[in-house]
Parts: C-alpha cells; structure tokens; sequence
C-alpha cells in the first residue's frame, strides 16, 4: 500500500477541525454523536482522511457503546500499536495508509472473532453499494 505523503499542515487544510484533533492529536470524539453510530445498509467504511478502504459492512455492530463497532477490519487496511495513554492499556487502530488515528481494538467482541474495533465515525466515509 502506497502511503500518503502530507504534511501536517496539509492535513489541517483537508480535514475539518473536529476531524483533525482525532485523526492526526488522537483525539476521541463524543459517544453517539457520530452519523456512522447508527446507519446501514451495505457499503464500505473508508478512512476519511486518505480514502483507504478500512471496514465492510457486513462486519458492523451495534455495541451500544455510542461509537460505530466492526469484529474485522479489511486485510492489510489497518494498523495496530500500543497505547498506554490516560493510565490504560489499549490497542490504537491507525490506518495503514496515511497513518491516522482510527480508535481502538478491544477483545470483547461479541461474534467470532471476539474483536471490537471501537472506531471514531469521524474518521469513516460510508461509501454506500
């Protein structure tokens, strides 16, 4: 995968602020304030920031948690790293493409996999089939 060469102050021309500060300072946005908390149909969630196709929709849940939840990402489409930030141990998921902050994984998933990838729907573009 070809990453994408930007710098800092490219991103903050391309993103809107709110998207910025948790995309590239990793921030988290607000529970249930995001479009992708609750939407369907098929499709494919892609970072929005680079484009990169990260989730299917078939891989979607509800965990109640207010952000959007998926049990898998796409191969190769995602990055993972630790974060010890906040007195926790987590998992960041980054996107393997441009290297933004996407949200965390976490082994308490309820299907198969036992993953929940617990993204921040600021970072996703569903793009609808």
């Amino acid at each position: 995968m070809k990453p994408v060469p930007k710098t800092e102050a490219e991103w903050k021309k391309k993103l809107t602020p709110d998207q910025y500060k948790v995309l590239r300072e990793k921030g988290t946005e607000a529970p249930f304030s995001a479009a992708h908390v609750y939407d369907g149909g098929a499709g494919m969630y892609n970072c929005v920031a680079c484009g990169n196709p990260l989730f299917s929709s078939e891989a979607k849940f509800d965990s109640g948690t207010g952000w959007p939840s998926f049990d898998q990402a796409l191969p190769g489409a995602v990055k993972l790293a630790a974060d010890e930030t906040h007195g926790m141990h987590r998992t960041e998921v980054i996107c393997a493409r441009c290297g933004s902050h996407l949200g965390h994984v976490f082994d308490d998933g309820p299907t198969a996999t036992g993953k929940r990838y617990c993204m921040n729907g600021i970072c996703l573009d569903l793009e609808k089939k």
